[in-house]
């Protein structure tokens, strides 16, 4: 049976495929030749992947990337459809399920909305609510460095408290859209926010939402 991360991780494929290596993406500095290389080296190079979060890999992780980005970007594509070898911890269903539901998610949408005539995509409501599910598991890890208080909320009244503090504001949306503004693509998200002017002008300028 077909997965979440499974769907997403072919559509990321397919996108990167139609769009090119050059091709621009959300990820501010990164073509979709950069984000194709940085999801192959995320399943590949374990050792390396750290980098993202340790700065003591952060050179690790440069030189792969490094590595992964010149290979041939009909390469790079076949490793992400294909998916991780089997020494990789993303090889076993439920951690790729996981793990990589939101981030094939995310990065789909990252090539999806940076072109200029993108629609809204329909998701169907039982993966609006496995996305509700990880992001209320998520939701205080992401927004931990909010400058304002953080509510999240769905359009059925549903809410998760990404931050505590004062003053408040409240974004509201589908799941979909939450967790991408979570993830900072902030401009692209299609959500409500509501509360204190500044403070919703702080939120938009605050670059650390995300991991």
């Amino acid at each position: 049976m077909s997965t979440f991360a499974k769907r997403e991780r072919l559509l990321l494929a397919d996108l990167l495929e139609t769009a090119g290596p050059e091709a621009p993406t959300l990820c501010e500095g990164w073509q979709t030749r950069d984000l194709a290389a940085h999801v192959a080296v995320r399943e590949r190079r374990p050792d390396a992947a750290g980098g993202l979060l340790i700065k003591q890999l952060a050179s690790r992780l440069d030189k792969a990337m490094g590595e992964f980005t010149a290979k041939p970007y009909e390469e790079l594509i076949q490793l992400i459809r294909t998916g991780p070898p089997r020494f990789s911890p993303f090889s076993l269903k439920q951690i790729d399920e996981a793990s990589n539901t939101i981030e094939f998610y995310v990065h789909t949408e990252d090539v999806r909305r940076a072109q200029p005539d993108w629609t809204p995509r329909e998701l169907d409501p039982v993966f609006q609510d496995a996305l509700w599910t990880r992001l209320e598991r998520t939701a205080r890890l992401m927004g931990r460095s909010a400058p304002t208080g953080l509510v999240l909320r769905r359009p059925d009244g549903q809410t998760a408290v990404a931050h505590r503090g004062a003053p408040v504001v409240t974004v509201t949306g589908e799941p979909s859209e939450l967790l991408l503004f979570l993830y900072g693509r902030h401009n692209a998200a299609q959500v409500e926010l509501d509360g204190d002017k500044d403070a919703i002008a702080k939120l938009h300028e605050a670059k650390e939402l995300g991991i």
